[in-house]
């Protein structure tokens, strides 16, 4: 009665302090703006797979595997401590023993999970003592986290160490018929432990020892969670399961804006009247902890601290100051600073501090490529890169804070419909000596092509991509595929704009254009360009253009598998060739096959990179990056990555986007290996094999 009076009161003082810490955090999550849900079937999916099948944690297997047994073996190990809490409770005996055969399974999985963890925890822990992991360290790793990272180590270890003890001397107990099955803790006592220098009153003592030490370190392990990294114990499977859904090049609309630009369009519409309940909007963007939304703060909150998102930065791996997973932890920090004033004084409390400059810097924001690296190898499904664009909207929209070589890019988007400081007019002198179809003049005809070819800026004013343009045209005319251009009457698609935090400009570019190609009926676009084709294809349907978009490489691909394009022989048979993943092909809408079934059918040798399709390191250009100085490092992304390439030997680079093609081309030159290797996109490898 003693044991079950003290276990109450233990149990008791546990869950408030728990709900305490609960409510307070939920006291700060209700701060926080909302964040939609829906679709629970396909979340239950990618949680299954991600937070219970640990598919991310995989990717990478010795470290994998053992954090997905740890992982595996506390959710089974929990079946164990719900039965200890019941029989604490009501002065019960293995209460769960009645299931029979199940129940020697699940105390046979937890006795062996226990022995696994024991050694993994050990490895961990001489890892994080006696290794140098790189993405252990960095700046925001302060002494308080390593600590944080050991003793949670610790208490994991004299978990598992106090089961297995309690285990054993149950075992010893009644090692004739004991309930349950213990296949490690019968290893120990058969080899072990001499039974005849024991007593039951010992042996019982022992036991009682060790249940007693397994369920308190439960209890303290967790209250201390709450306040750890290692808080992702609880918050990962949840995390994951309202991650977000759509691809990881798929930025998040603005709806506040999309109000302010049918505005600027048609502005009739300021004299409609008020949807019921809406408010009026106080920020665009993020400057403080009170404008993310739940997600943000809980993704914050699930952070594991592991570092593999700022291990596979490049912005981070050539030395810049952006670490993914600073501004993540940033994130919680400042609302752990902030939440209590905002929680006792409401909205209008101000500590004359906020998330950006005092935490964060806008230096580290403009350093991210928006390669999505970072969200691909997050183990518990964090979206850094959507966090990072939302900070740039309102240093853009907010404080007309972007740099400045971006703020000539948006005028000149804005101008002249691309962003460079060409004529509008001047988009089709790419042409010229081709006979390429306008939608204009088919219209006339009575004619609707089955493909519209969406050329983007890059691939009409871009000196070296318009090159892979014409070549790229002339295997559409070669095989009399039904197409046209917008030509002049094609504007810049916003994606630019958008990833560098000018979701006004992007917003009014989509709309110019889906009013376009609705006009034309258009229902079926290819494009060269990666980022053009992630934006027609994933955020264009938001605003009304809902069309089947396909890459140059599926479509070529495509033409390929009907016999339609049949390469026996070439000029590149004895080329080697390396082939580049386009980040806003391969990460963020997951085609890595196509471009290489392309170079498949060309004579050739194929190599691939160290860092190849979702470990590929990006070119350095995207997120607005090209149009702009790279911030302070000690290299640039795209020499790092030419570095990569030139290691395999190749004599071609292959790319398959305009921004790759102009980082690989500048560092080809900046290696001094332009007469040892050529930089070709995929359209101009098929055009040049099949003689055209």
């Amino acid at each position: 009665m003693t044991k079950q009076i003290i276990f109450s009161i233990s149990l008791i003082i546990t869950l408030a302090v728990f709900f305490w810490t609960i409510k307070r955090i939920w006291s700060y999550m209700k701060l926080t703006k909302p964040y939609p849900i829906g679709d629970y079937g396909k979340r239950f999916k990618i949680m299954m797979e991600v937070a219970i099948g640990q598919t991310k944690i995989l990717r990478f297997p010795f470290v994998g595997w053992l954090h997905a047994l740890v992982f595996w073996g506390f959710i089974v190990i929990f079946i164990g401590s719900i039965e200890m809490v019941i029989d604490g409770l009501f002065r019960t005996e293995r209460v769960f023993s009645f299931m029979g055969v199940f129940y020697d399974i699940i105390t046979a999985s937890g006795d062996v999970f226990a022995f696994i963890i024991v050694i993994a925890i050990l490895i961990f822990i001489i890892r994080r003592l006696f290794i140098n992991v790189k993405r252990f360290s960095g700046i925001e790793m302060e002494h308080k986290s390593h600590m944080d990272a050991n003793i949670a180590l610790t208490l994991i270890l004299l978990l598992m160490l106090s089961l297995l003890g309690m285990n054993t001397f149950y075992y010893i107990l009644d090692p004739d018929s004991p309930v349950g099955y213990y296949p490690v803790s019968m290893f120990i006592v058969r080899n072990f432990i001499p039974l005849h220098s024991l007593d039951f009153q010992s042996v019982h003592t022992q036991h009682e020892i060790y249940w007693w030490s397994h369920i308190l370190l439960i209890f303290i392990f967790a209250n201390i969670l709450p306040y750890s990294k290692h808080f992702h114990v609880f918050m990962s499977v949840p995390n994951v399961f309202f991650s977000r859904l759509e691809p990881l090049g798929y930025l998040d609309n603005m709806p506040e804006i999309t109000k302010e630009v049918k505005l600027m369009m048609d502005p009739n519409a300021a004299f409609a009247e008020p949807a019921a309940g809406e408010e009026e909007v106080s920020r665009f963007g993020v400057k403080d902890v009170e404008n993310i939304t739940w997600k943000n703060y809980m993704d914050s909150l699930t952070c594991t601290e592991c570092g593999r998102c700022t291990s596979v930065c490049p912005a981070n791996i050539t030395g810049k100051k952006l670490s993914p997973r600073k501004i993540v932890m940033n994130v919680r920090a400042r609302m752990k600073e902030k939440g209590p004033g905002l929680v006792k004084v409401g909205k209008e409390y101000d500590d004359q501090k906020a998330l950006i400059n005092d935490y964060i810097t806008p230096e580290e924001l403009w350093a991210c490529t928006t390669c999505n690296a970072c969200a691909q190898e997050c183990p518990v499904n964090i979206n850094q890169p959507s966090l990072i664009v939302d900070l740039r909207r309102y240093l853009v929209l907010e404080e007309s804070a972007a740099p400045g070589e971006l703020n000539a890019t948006f005028t000149n988007i804005e101008n002249n419909g691309a962003p460079w400081q060409f004529s509008m007019e001047d988009r089709m002198l790419w042409a010229e000596g081709l006979e390429v179809p306008l939608m204009a003049d088919k219209l006339a005809k009575g004619e609707n092509p089955e493909y519209l070819f969406w050329v983007g800026s890059a691939g009409a004013f871009d000196d070296r991509y318009k090159k892979v343009t014409r070549e790229f045209v002339k295997t559409l005319n070669h095989l009399n595929v039904d197409y046209a251009v917008l030509g002049t009457e094609e504007t810049d698609s916003g994606d630019v704009a958008r990833r560098a935090g000018n979701e006004m400009l992007f917003q009014m570019q989509a709309m110019m254009n889906i009013e376009v190609m609705n006009a034309y009926e258009v229902k079926k676009i290819i494009t060269c360009c990666p980022h053009d084709y992630n934006t027609l294809l994933n955020e264009y349907p938001e605003y009304g253009g809902e069309y089947e978009v396909v890459h140059h490489s599926q479509f070529l691909q495509k033409l390929i598998s009907k016999g339609k394009i049949n390469i026996q022989d070439g000029p590149f048979k004895d080329q080697k060739i390396t082939f580049h993943d386009p980040c806003y092909l391969g990460r963020a809408n997951g085609e890595y096959e196509a471009p290489r079934n392309v170079l498949k059918a060309i004579p050739s040798e194929k190599v691939e990179m160290k860092r190849n399709k979702s470990f590929a390191l990006c070119c350095g250009a995207g997120g607005g990056q090209m149009f702009k100085e790279a911030e302070k490092g000690d290299k640039e992304v795209f020499i790092e990555r030419t570095e990569e390439a030139i290691e395999t030997g190749a004599d071609i680079i292959c790319t398959a986007c305009p921004f790759c093609m102009v980082m690989m081309t500048d560092g080809i030159k900046y290696k001094n290996k332009e007469e040892e290797m050529k930089n070709y996109d995929i359209a101009e490898l098929v055009s040049v094999s099949m003689g055209l």
